[in-house]
């Protein structure tokens, strides 16, 4: 997914280097969703390890 952001990130970019402001706007827009969920998912994933760690070395 983090994958997918960058790429979004680019298209933004290079849009917005041609002048086509909307459609850096809308690649932008996903690029920041795509990031915060998986942002989201790493933060999810990390405390359900320590949980799960704490479980097994007790």
């Amino acid at each position: 997914m983090l994958k997918w952001a960058a790429i979004f990130f680019v298209i933004a970019l290079i849009a917005g280097f041609f002048g086509f402001s909307g459609v850096s706007v809308a690649a932008t827009g996903v690029a920041k969703v795509l990031f915060f969920i998986f942002l989201a998912g790493c933060i999810i994933s990390l405390i359900f390890y320590i949980f799960i760690a704490l479980k097994i070395f007790k």
